[in-house]
């Protein structure tokens, strides 16, 4: 894995139809990591899952959580465009209630 780079954060909350569905959760996991695999612009990546939370403050709502972080803007608008992605969201999109997407650039 490259350097995090602080520069562009694309941070994405999934909420799936079936959370506990081993079979989305495979392919879901398994869609994701070729796809991220084969990006040609993501610079570094992080999947994960909720942590069982005791603090009010922490929202474990989602089935799954994305970082993927960039070299520029460009870079991320690049990245919602490029086949890899698109092939993703197709294969899964089916999975998911819910989408959140927060964009940030770094300081």
């Amino acid at each position: 894995m490259n350097t995090f780079d602080s520069t562009f954060a694309h941070t994405v909350y999934f909420w799936f139809n079936n959370p506990d569905n081993e079979a989305d959760r495979d392919l879901f996991e398994a869609s994701l990591k070729k796809f991220l695999d084969n990006s040609k612009f993501a610079k570094t990546n992080f999947i994960g899952t909720p942590p069982k939370a005791t603090r009010e403050v922490v929202d474990g709502s989602f089935t799954y959580s994305l970082i993927v972080t960039f070299e520029s803007a460009e870079a991320q608008e690049g990245y919602q465009k490029e086949q890899a992605h698109l092939t993703f969201i197709d294969e899964c999109k089916h999975l998911w209630k819910k989408v959140i997407v927060y964009d940030s650039l770094g300081l």
